[in-house]
């Protein structure tokens, strides 16, 4: 078994980042586990641009921006391992994985999760029908064109109305195929506004909202599907049914963080999130253990993956150096319109950056964090929506020992 003062595990945007910082603090005894041959996680097929607008000021594609922190790993002699699946973490950090030479286990001072998330695909959805070829995830759409150089199809139709099928609706038009519309489940867009108004209005590609996939057609390859409005309840109405000839049907329904690790550990995991439950400090219930990135929450843009997991690494480096990290006692609750916050925990004693989605749309709002019914923090919104995470600095000065904070719209 070797001994690490860190093991990150995964090797995309959050674990760079991660690595190429702990390094910055003085921590050398570490490695990245990376499931892939190749590190740089999913920005290796995001080829479009619009990256690092906030981390470093210009646009770039997602290789590039994945190639900077590649770089400077290498440039600091960061050790990694690819084609390292990682089968076990236990309580006490002992990680177990699977590599190119064999097995191997690594006792570890501090473990940082950066796993990143997976596809909702069809079998969670259970639309009814036939299981023709022809039916994709967004992302697997995705890699299929931008990493080994295959048309996914011809005649499309999207479901969900997610960053990625929106920017696959773009890339397939770019590519010659027609895609015949976006159906979105909620009465609202799941996406970013700027990926609405590039990928489709740009386009001419129709967006429907309150509609969904109610059958599939096709015995060997897909025929096309049945779609049909929905009602308040996000059930079909019946007599809405439409049905439209295509040969690909692309799924952007949605990203669950890579949470099984999280499990075997005895890490608590949000409901709301589907990642761990943290501290100010982004650690876990498990001591020792830390989350940041996709694993964590889902993020709109991989800036703030970044900066997230930058300041996990300075509060990994301090806890391996054995300095002290206060204790956190103090509940952070979702109030009215909250969808989830991060972090879950704080210790009231020091200033923390909160991070939130709302459940509906909001305009001209305050997002008011409040404990035993004083307004200790607020950020005021001339719009709030759930495509869009909220971040926004919490001073320590207003905060009491003792009592939940409860964020909420108002």
């Amino acid at each position: 078994m070797e001994q690490k003062d860190v093991v990150i595990i995964g090797g995309g945007p959050a674990g760079l980042a991660a690595a190429v910082e702990l390094h910055k603090q003085g921590i050398r005894n570490m490695i990245i586990l990376e499931r892939e041959a190749m590190l740089g996680g999913i920005l290796r097929q995001c080829i479009h641009d619009g990256f690092g607008l906030g981390r470093f000021g210009e646009s770039l594609s997602g290789p590039e921006y994945a190639q900077a922190f590649i770089d400077e790993v290498n440039k600091r002699e960061i050790p990694y391992e690819t084609s390292a699946t990682v089968l076990s973490l236990t309580e006490d950090r002992v990680v177990t994985a699977s590599t190119r030479s064999g097995l191997r286990q690594y006792q570890a001072k501090a473990v940082v999760l950066a796993m990143g998330c997976k596809e909702r695909s069809r079998g969670a959805l259970g639309i009814p029908g036939e299981r023709p070829a022809g039916v994709f995830t967004a992302g697997t759409a995705q890699a299929y064109m931008n990493l080994y150089n295959r048309m996914p199809g011809k005649e499309v139709v999207i479901l969900g109305s997610g960053d990625i099928g929106m920017i696959m609706a773009r890339r397939m038009t770019l590519e010659g195929a027609h895609v015949q519309a976006v159906f979105e489940l909620m009465p609202y867009p799941s996406g970013l506004p700027r990926n609405i108004v590039q990928c489709l209005d740009d386009y001419n590609i129709p967006l429907y909202l309150s509609h969904t996939v109610t059958e599939i057609h096709g015995r060997d390859r897909l025929t096309g599907v049945t779609i049909s409005e929905v009602d308040a309840n996000r059930r079909p109405i019946p007599g809405t049914e439409k049905e439209y000839k295509c040969d690909t049907l692309i799924l952007s329904v949605g990203l669950i963080p890579e949470n099984k690790l999280l499990e075997d550990a005895g890490i608590a995991i949000d409901p709301h999130t589907n990642g761990a439950v943290v501290d100010e400090n982004l650690q876990t219930n498990v001591p020792g253990v830390f989350s940041a990135g996709n694993v964590l929450h889902v993020h709109d843009l991989v800036d703030f993956v970044s900066m997230e997991s930058e300041a996990l690494a300075r509060h990994a480096a301090a806890y391996v150096e054995g300095k002290g990290i206060d204790p956190c006692t103090l509940d952070v609750k979702c109030g009215e319109g909250v969808g989830h916050t991060i972090p879950q925990k704080v210790s009231g004693k020091n200033d923390f950056s909160l991070s939130l989605r709302v459940r509906n749309h909001y305009r001209d709002c305050r997002i008011v964090v409040r404990q035993n019914g004083v307004e200790v923090a607020a950020k005021k919104m001339k719009k709030a929506i759930p495509a869009e995470m909220i971040q926004f600095k919490v001073s320590a000065a207003k905060l009491q020992e003792t009592g939940a904070l409860e964020v909420s719209v108002e």
